[in-house]
């Protein structure tokens, strides 16, 4: 891999490992955050059992496996370990997030257009995370056959 490419993708994934640790690090405030979310009614009972055995509410484990999910992807994807599968990943994460905390659509006035902008940042950081996870590795040079 070039150097140029193999420093861009470590600088990119930068912003998903600071942004997981800080979420780990307040997990209160980002608790607090993820109260938002709806959980569908299929999946409410599993919660419960989530819930009762951990002994933590739905929020706070939502809040530890987000920011979890960010640190390990973030840091996996820079070291180029299972690069395309933690992209994907990424990408299932930034379009929810997109979805639950940046609504525009749903807001109006200087509220909806900081909205706007975060969505669209989130659609970019989207967009590398397809290049990310199309970019294979280098075809291999052929040897040259062995001739008598």
């Amino acid at each position: 891999m070039p150097a140029l490419v193999h420093l861009g993708r470590v600088l990119f994934c930068v912003l998903f490992v600071v942004s997981g640790a800080s979420k780990l690090l307040d997990l209160t405030a980002t608790a607090q955050m993820t109260e938002k979310i709806v959980i569908p009614a299929i999946v409410a009972p599993y919660t419960q059992q989530l819930e009762t055995l951990t002994g933590m509410s739905t929020a706070q484990l939502l809040a530890i496996a987000s920011g979890a999910i960010e640190v390990i992807c973030g840091v996996l994807i820079a070291l180029n370990f299972g690069a395309r599968f933690f992209a994907i990943i990424l990408i299932l994460f930034v379009a929810a997030a997109t979805f639950y905390f940046h609504d525009f659509w749903n807001q109006t006035g200087p509220e909806a257009r900081g909205n706007l902008v975060h969505a669209l940042k989130n659609l970019s950081l989207i967009g590398a995370l397809f290049m990310i996870a199309g970019s294979g590795r280098a075809a291999k040079a052929r040897e040259a056959a062995y001739d008598v």
